[in-house]
């Protein structure tokens, strides 16, 4: 890694920490080591409702089914072919995973909750050659979907439904030998979230991701005695990266619920014990509003770690009014994801409204919109990131990619943010939804953090919008909690007493729910759109 050479003090700049060791591995290797450290410990549970019917594997017997799944696919696939998978969360998702490293293939992950074209788009944009399909979610036919898409989908070949998965375990032959896998191959093809349109292909290595959930995991503490709640999504970093990987590198044991709700989440804590879950804020704010969670026994629960959308100080306060410690991460799918993290016990007095310090083996810096030049402590710019987790790139997108990534390795993040002395990140929105009002910047975030300690907020954000006078102005869409009415006036009245007067919405909106990416990212660009279509939900 190139050296960052004469920084001037006071520069918001924070070299990489060597505390953690960047590993040379597969995610093949890492489930492997898991293994032989901790064979006979319960790697994976299914959270399904009925607790008599969960099934658990094992660190050995997941390794095991996971070697079936990788000989079935190699009967089918050639190593470094790309094979999607199109499912909800599920333990064969976490196998297929597993599988498909070891043998050598690449990952693409695909949103069951996607319509027709938006699967056209991926598996034709990553050329998959098969693809692992769920066969109906939430209604919907999700093979009939692939099959209707084929005709424009020159390269897939094999279709794979998971209604057949006792006869795929069975079609690999057991003396299939499986390939070598280097940490430097290709292990996976995340799609972006989209906040800003047409999603990209990031290709993530066995070591990007492999080395940012035992990294993470670290960060935060945890080991063999955790057990894990993980309600995030499976084809998003956060669910196969952060929790998979971060558990099973550290010995702790995954509970994969079917899809997200409060009361199940709760009942998973309470009756395996949880001790650890990673969600988006909106899935916190459901269960702690749950009516059902002063019946509930959660003395096991001892964390939770937030990221994918802003934090609001006023649900971290909530969280440990029940005894749940708070920590806080940042990133995105092109580093794997995460870059920066607080600590479940965090030092600094004001880490609440910061998103910690950079990870070990990370550096960050803020740099200059206008020069790229990196800018004094303390002053907003574009946070800028380099490291072992960074993407290797976007997939047969040569332009996106040295777009997002400089000749010196730097990933452009996009959001803006600052850092402080004691290199600790706070985030103040995308560097493309800033506003300029009459010459004054205004990140939403900041208006955001406001809204959220409003007792009849539920959801807020804020857009900008062209303005003849001020060139822009802040637009305010909000979502109320049931129950829960607020006035336009009381909103602006609440906000002027907090803020600056120019940073108060003189326009609000209010939505039943926010359109919303794969990752619970509010999609603004969409929410522009409505306010200048009537169309408000």
């Amino acid at each position: 890694m190139p050296e960052v050479s004469n920084i001037p003090p006071g520069s918001s700049y924070w070299p990489a920490d060597p505390a953690e060791p960047v590993l040379d591995i597969s995610i093949g290797d890492a489930l492997r080591a898991a293994t032989s450290t901790w064979r006979t410990r319960t790697a994976l549970i299914d959270g399904t409702s009925e607790e008599q019917t969960r099934r658990r594997w094992t660190f050995e017997e997941l390794l095991t089914e996971s070697e079936k799944v990788a000989r079935a696919l190699l009967l089918r696939f050639v190593s470094g072919e790309h094979v999607a998978i199109w499912a909800a969360n599920r333990p064969e998702w976490v196998m297929i995973e597993l599988g498909a490293s070891l043998a050598g293939l690449t990952l693409v992950t695909v949103n069951p909750a996607y319509l027709g074209e938006e699967l056209a788009f991926v598996l034709r944009q990553s050329r998959a050659r098969g693809i692992i399909v769920q066969d109906v979610y939430r209604n919907r036919n999700l093979a009939q979907a692939v099959n209707a898409a084929r005709d424009t989908l020159p390269d897939l070949r094999e279709v794979i439904a998971l209604s057949s998965w006792p006869e795929f375990l069975k079609s690999g032959e057991a003396r299939t030998a499986l390939p070598s896998v280097k940490a430097a191959d290709v292990a996976q093809i995340q799609y972006t979230s989209g906040t800003t349109g047409t999603p990209k292909g990031a290709r993530l290595t066995h070591r990007n991701l492999a080395n940012n959930g035992r990294i993470y995991a670290r960060t935060i503490g945890a080991g063999p005695q955790d057990i894990w709640i993980n309600p995030m999504p499976m084809f998003h970093t956060a669910g196969c990266g952060l929790c998979t990987l971060g558990a099973l590198q550290t010995g702790g044991a995954q509970v994969l619920p079917p899809g997200y709700d409060p009361e199940l989440m709760l009942s998973l804590f309470e009756q395996e014990r949880g001790t650890i879950m990673l969600c988006v804020p909106t899935m916190l704010i459901r269960i702690l509003d749950s009516p059902s969670i002063a019946q509930r026994t959660l003395s096991s629960w001892r964390l939770v770690t937030l990221g994918g959308a802003p934090i609001p100080p006023e649900l971290v306060r909530r969280a440990r009014a029940k005894g749940v410690k708070v920590a806080i991460g940042f990133g995105q799918t092109e580093a794997s994801p995460y870059l920066t993290h607080t600590l479940p016990d965090d030092p600094h007095p004001d880490w609440v409204s910061t998103v910690g310090r950079p990870m070990p083996q990370t550096e960050i810096k803020i740099v200059s919109t206008e020069t790229g030049a990196i800018l004094p402590v303390g002053e907003i710019g574009e946070i800028c990131a380099r490291g072992y987790s960074i993407m290797k790139d976007y997939f047969d997108n040569p332009e996106a990619t040295r777009s997002a990534i400089d000749f010196e390795g730097w990933l452009h993040t996009g959001d803006l943010g600052s850092l402080d002395e004691h290199g600790y990140c706070r985030v103040q929105g995308r560097r493309k939804e800033m506003i300029i009002r009459g010459g004054e910047n205004i990140y939403p975030r900041e208006i955001e953090d406001v809204l959220y300690t409003h007792p009849a907020v539920m959801g807020a954000a804020i857009v900008g919008i062209p303005d003849r006078e001020w060139g822009e102005v802040p637009v305010g869409f909000v979502q109320t909690k049931p129950g829960y009415e607020v006035a336009e006036q009381e909103l602006s009245e609440f906000c002027r007493e907090r803020l600056a007067s120019y940073k108060v919405p003189r326009i609000w909106r209010f939505v039943d729910q926010f359109p919303q990416t794969a990752s619970s990212k509010i999609q603004k660009y969409v929410l522009r759109k409505l306010h200048f279509a009537e169309k408000v939900p």
